[in-house]
């Protein structure tokens, strides 16, 4: 059996207000031939299938076209989507009977009385799988896993969350039958990209142990972070990342989905191979200078001898510049230098330098990097900065109470 991974498309993005609708139609286009050209029996899309819990009509019809289209394609393909953090778990959910009608399993929440509702048994044709499907999880789908003896643990919640539909997903499994685990969180070790994934800062715990994966799995497919990599030195446990960059930190990344091939021995173990297979980009995501910033005419003298003529569709540009070169006619002539250029224009992040009684970081004044900081981090520079508490520690009662509203603002996201 051959299944293929992929996650975090995030449909509808603005990127810097630039529709990629374009470029996830391109997507689809290669990953449908990808899937009959590697005769592929199971798609697995581990969550963040939309950029936000309310996307636009032109994402679900363009998420909903895809199916169809695929499945005219491949008749047989079998496909399983999750809710991931980004999605809203009743949206998701809306559209279950009629995904149904093409052979599409969707999973939006997890509840811990029902443990048995995110494990999928694939029977169809030459394709046997028992898949626990687990959606991104709120600290409310895991509350009553969730209490240890020091107290609430979300960490624990949602390894519990896994061993019970593990559980079920184990009974009535025949020896030579996979078992695959879906999952979108941060597993311990995974990369994570600068300003795109938002920090799952739930009960104070950012990111979960590969422990939580059952022994017993054969492949654990997971979404969220957004580079593609193992988790824990494991071949089965893997993140496939995004199919493009979703913001300039991605610039370098390599882009893939993941073909998993299942072949049965002659004493019945299930051996599992991965291959990644790359995914060529519609569009350049470039950053000028690439190295620190440059004077203004430096600047506008790059931005001229950018060679993005043979491009396909426009690239998209950002450039840096130190506040000190922010005069009168900056803006001015970075148009001047932009005039002719096939590129979609992403702003300009004006960069200086702190005091030298501080610090000789670089700071970015750039509201879109601060947004996906972690708020904690956010709280802890915060009482650094600040003449009155400059060299406390964040009070952990505070924490708390930071750590609560995130949760409870994160499960507001998902209604």
């Amino acid at each position: 059996m051959k299944v293929l991974h992929t996650s975090d498309w995030h449909l509808g993005q603005q990127f810097y207000e630039h529709s990629r609708f374009h470029e996830h139609q391109a997507f689809f286009l290669w990953l449908i031939d990808t899937l009959a050209n590697e005769k592929i029996d199971l798609l697995l899309v581990a969550g963040d299938i939309y950029h936000t819990a309310t996307p636009a009509a032109s994402a679900e019809n363009q998420l909903y076209q895809f199916v169809k289209d695929v499945k005219k394609r491949c008749p047989e393909l079998q496909i399983v989507l999750i809710a991931g953090n980004h999605d809203s778990a009743n949206r998701i959910l809306a559209a279950q009977p009629l995904l149904a009608q093409f052979d599409t399993h969707v999973v939006g929440r997890f509840e811990a009385q029902q443990p048995e509702n995110v494990v999928i048994k694939i029977n169809h044709q030459n394709t046997y799988a028992h898949i626990v499907a687990m959606p991104f999880l709120r600290a409310s789908d895991v509350s009553t896993l969730s209490n240890t003896e020091d107290g609430v643990s979300y960490a624990h919640g949602v390894a519990q969350a896994y061993e019970l539909s593990t559980q079920s997903a184990l009974t009535n499994k025949a020896k030579t039958t996979p078992l695959i685990i879906m999952g979108h969180l941060h597993a311990k070790g995974g990369d994570i990209s600068s300003d795109s994934e938002r920090n799952l800062v739930i009960g104070g715990e950012e990111a979960i142990t590969a422990k939580v994966f059952s022994e017993h799995a054969d492949y654990v497919a997971l979404g969220h972070l957004h580079k593609a990599q193992k988790v824990a030195k494991s071949d089965a446990i893997r993140y496939s990342g995004t199919p493009m960059p979703m913001s300039f930190s991605e610039r370098d990344y390599t882009h893939q989905v993941n073909v998993i091939e299942f072949n049965t021995e002659q004493n019945q173990q299930i051996t599992t191979t991965v291959k990644p297979l790359y995914i060529s980009r519609t569009a350049d995501v470039i950053v000028l200078p690439k190295g620190e910033c440059v004077p203004l005419p430096e600047l506008c003298k790059q931005i001229k001898d950018l060679d993005i003529a043979k491009n396909i569709a426009p690239a998209y540009l950002r450039v840096k510049l130190k506040s000190s070169d922010t005069d009168t006619t900056f803006r001015e002539q970075i148009e001047q230098a932009l005039d002719g250029k096939n590129v979609r224009f992403c702003g300009i992040e004006r960069v200086r330098e702190h005091k030298q009684t501080h610090s000789d970081n670089t700071v970015f004044e750039d509201l879109n990097q601060v947004e996906m900081l972690n708020p904690l981090s956010l709280l802890e520079q915060a009482f650094a900065n600040d003449k009155d508490m400059a060299g406390e520690a964040v009070p952990d009662e505070l924490k708390g109470l930071l750590n609560e509203v995130i949760s409870e603002l994160t499960e507001q996201e998902q209604l």
